[in-house]
């Protein structure tokens, strides 16, 4: 008789990974994958990165995932690779290809295209997207052939640089603002050189203050004993290091703990909040106030 395997052992683990992720996998089955490396009994991660993509895949464990919405809103960066004079339904390699037309443009030409894109700019959101239609996401109907009326919105590409040219395809990389999409961005440039294009690969390298060079691959971390994985993981508060930090003496931390209001010297806006260790985020308002928002439980 074959015996069940040993029910998993999850523990309390707080902290941050940031991962590299491969190709091929999707954001969740990544965090699941990282979740059972270090046995942490709550997981969760800061916003979706297609399967197609590889790179920078911040995911939280414990009292990290009450502040993984931060980075939703941060600047992401990317380095990617179009192929120009084919459209595919998805706007990557993955798509079927609806259209092909001859590339006639010239290196001049691409550089040119691409630099009209920086600044303010309209995007339409591709129907192969994780974007919501009346409580589905909206790749669910595409998959289905269901084409769902979308308004465009206003995103901003702070650079775009041109890193190679050897037509049919260009390599570029670019940073932007939250809610834009590369697929789109290419397919975009794509039309106004009037071949089309699509995505052939896609690698996140930033997302606001969180840089590709201090992730791990899931083979780097297996490769570590799961004893001694725990300092591979950030603290908590790197989520919010972008923000001011406001230190609290011993009286204010207390106060502040049972959710009372205290007054500092400090911007009005979001802060982390230290007395000395990190006790979670707050808002302060206009007149100085610190209000707490979100606090860990290893302060209270």
């Amino acid at each position: 008789m074959t015996q069940a395997a040993p029910r998993k052992r999850w523990q309390i683990v707080d902290g941050v990974l940031l991962l590299d992720k491969p190709q091929g996998l999707s954001s969740n089955d990544a965090l699941q994958k990282a979740r059972r490396l270090f046995s942490a009994a709550k997981a969760g991660h800061t916003g979706t990165l297609d399967p197609m993509a590889t790179g920078l895949l911040p995911l939280c464990f414990g009292e990290a995932t009450k502040f993984s919405n931060r980075l939703l809103d941060a600047d992401k960066t990317y380095s990617a690779t179009m192929r120009l004079g084919v459209r595919t339904a998805t706007g990557d390699a993955e798509g079927e290809v609806l259209a092909e037309a001859p590339v006639t443009c010239d290196e001049a030409a691409v550089y040119a295209a691409c630099a009209a894109f920086v600044g303010e700019i309209e995007q339409l959101p591709p129907m192969y997207s994780a974007l919501k239609h009346q409580g589905k996401a909206l790749y669910e109907y595409a998959r289905q052939g269901v084409e769902i009326e979308r308004q465009t919105r206003q995103v901003r590409i702070y650079s775009l640089e041109v890193t190679r040219v050897a037509l049919p395809e260009v390599d570029f990389v670019v940073r932007c603002s939250k809610g834009t999409y590369v697929r789109t961005l290419a397919e975009d440039i794509g039309a106004s050189l009037q071949c089309g294009a699509h995505l052939t690969a896609l690698r996140r390298t930033g997302i606001g203050p969180l840089v590709i060079a201090d992730a791990l691959t899931l083979e780097q971390i297996t490769a570590i004993e799961e004893s001694a994985r725990s300092p591979l993981l950030a603290p908590p508060d790197a989520l919010l290091a972008h923000l001011p930090a406001v230190m609290l003496d011993t009286a204010m931390r207390s106060r502040f703990l049972c959710g009372q209001a205290v007054q500092v010297s400090s911007a009005a806006g979001e802060a982390r909040v230290y007395g000395p260790d990190f006790l979670g985020l707050a808002e302060v308002d206009a007149s100085g106030k610190l209000q707490p928002v979100r606090l860990i439980k290893a302060a209270q």
